[in-house]
C-alpha cells in the first residue's frame, strides 16, 4: 500500500461496513448461500487500498437489526458515504470500492440457477443506486 494514501479508522469502519453490509443486505434478501460466500470472497481478493482495507482482520464491523430495512438503514448510506470519502480523496480507489462491491453483489446474486429472485435482483439495484448516489 502506498505511503501516501492514509485513512483514519472511522474511513475504514465505514469502507468495511458498506462493502460487507451490502453482501448482508443480498443475503437478508434471499440470495443464496453458496452466492453470499462468494460475494464475501470476491471482498476479500480486492487490491489496491480497498482490498487492504477489506482484507484486514477487524471486529469494527456492526450491523445490527431485526429487519432488512434496519439494515438497509446502515448500509446504503455507509455505501454512499464510502463513494463520497474515496471520491474525493482518492478517485482511482472511490472506482476501484464500487468494483469491488459490484463484483461481490454479482457473484451473490448470480451463482443461482437462472435468474434471481427478484427481491434480490431489486437490492442489487438498489446497492447500485447507493454507491451512484455519492
Amino acid at each position: 500500500m502506498s505511503n501516501t494514501i492514509t485513512l483514519t479508522d472511522q474511513d475504514k469502519t465505514t469502507l468495511r461496513t458498506a462493502a460487507y453490509g451490502a453482501v448482508s443486505l443480498i443475503a437478508a434478501s434471499g440470495a443464496p448461500h453458496k452466492g453470499v460466500t462468494q460475494g464475501s470472497i470476491a471482498l476479500t481478493s480486492a487490491i489496491g487500498l480497498v482490498g487492504h482495507v477489506l482484507a484486514a482482520k477487524s471486529k469494527d464491523i456492526h450491523l445490527p437489526g431485526k429487519s432488512v430495512a434496519e439494515l438497509a438503514d446502515q448500509v446504503l448510506p455507509a455505501l454512499t458515504a464510502a463513494m463520497s470519502l474515496l471520491g474525493s480523496q482518492y478517485p482511482g480507489e472511490a472506482d476501484n470500492f464500487r468494483g469491488t462491491v459490484l463484483l461481490a453483489v454479482e457473484a451473490a446474486v448470480g451463482s443461482g440457477k437462472g435468474e434471481p429472485n427478484p427481491v434480490v435482483a431489486a437490492m442489487a439495484r438498489k446497492i447500485t443506486a447507493a454507491l451512484d448516489a455519492a
